[in-house]
């Protein structure tokens, strides 16, 4: 067995997973690409800047085998933990699988730390190719973040975003700070926010579930986002917003409290309704010191942060 690049293709090449349905979205991002299995795209050079992908492969390879043997004995020698991606000669793929330690990680009790141990991921192309990762972005198994819900006390499942967010950031609003939560209703980001410790000014026109308006260190304002001057309330710690409006009105709000300066860290939600929005997309992620992802429980959706 001998390891070299795509046919053709000098060696140097990074692999993008779209999410789910999300495949357009990242190859407008890309630009050309050499090969696309699925939602599994490889491209030539280093990791780019992409915001429609749920797990990059960094520097994989492309492995010649002659048998399932082969494939077992390619990945043993590279590392323990493996995931596979399966796009093409499925069975042959799971019979490699079945001769693997096995990954069946349990679902992440929030706030716990993201899995430790080294992940990577593989897949077969055709009967006699394996391309394999050892190194990928993300520490869960195709960057899916499977958490333990709670399915008692939040009001939607909106939550999970949030929790999502906090896990691959490895920050989270320290108790005693001040969160603004834009767009609350009905309340699920409120509940994370409250969760932490911290205190909450939830805002909306409508109104938040009686139980998220009952939390002690919560204040609701029933008033539209939009309209709430960044001087109306005290310096925040964390600014959050998952309003349902267009992404360029998002700009807007959010270019006015980065200039007032009276928000010291965000976390919003682009919610893209019908074409997406590549060029307003764009002008968040070229906000200095920010960030510009696809959270695994966003949608049709991506979430800027800046911390």
């Amino acid at each position: 067995m001998t390891d070299s690049s795509l046919p053709g293709v000098p060696t140097g090449w990074t692999g993008y997973l779209a999410p789910e349905d999300r495949l357009d979205e990242l190859l407008t991002e890309l630009g050309e690409t050499i090969a696309i299995h699925g939602h599994l795209v490889f491209a030539e050079g280093p990791p780019r800047p992409a915001a429609w992908v749920q797990n990059v492969w960094y520097e994989p390879r492309r492995i010649p085998i002659q048998s399932i043997g082969d494939g077992v004995r390619a990945l043993k020698s590279i590392q323990r933990n493996w995931a596979l991606f399966p796009v093409a000669v499925h069975g042959r793929a799971k019979l490699i699988e079945e001769q693997l330690p096995p990954v069946k990680p349990k679902p992440l009790a929030f706030p716990s730390a993201p899995p430790s141990a080294p992940l990577g991921s593989w897949t077969l192309t055709d009967a006699n190719t394996l391309i394999a990762a050892a190194r990928c972005s993300s520490p869960f198994r195709h960057g899916e973040v499977v958490f333990a819900e709670n399915r008692e006390a939040p009001p939607n499942r909106a939550y999970l975003k949030l929790w999502d967010a906090f896990t691959a950031l490895g920050v989270r609003p320290a108790p005693g700070e001040l969160c603004l939560d834009l767009g609350a209703s009905p309340g699920g980001w409120s509940w994370v926010l409250h969760e932490t410790g911290a205190r909450v000014i939830a805002v909306d026109k409508a109104p938040l579930d009686p139980r998220i308006t009952a939390l002690p260190r919560l204040e609701f304002r029933q008033e539209s986002a939009f309209g709430l001057s960044p001087d109306a309330v005290e310096p925040v710690d964390w600014l959050c917003s998952d309003v349902v409006c267009y992404p360029a009105r998002l700009l807007t709000l959010v270019r006015r409290w980065l200039e007032s300066g009276r928000a010291r860290r965000f976390v919003c939600t682009l919610k893209f309704q019908g074409e997406t929005d590549h060029a307003t997309a764009r002008e968040f992620a070229a906000i200095p010191g920010s960030r510009l992802m696809h959270l695994f429980h966003n949608k049709h959706e991506l979430t800027w942060i800046k911390l």
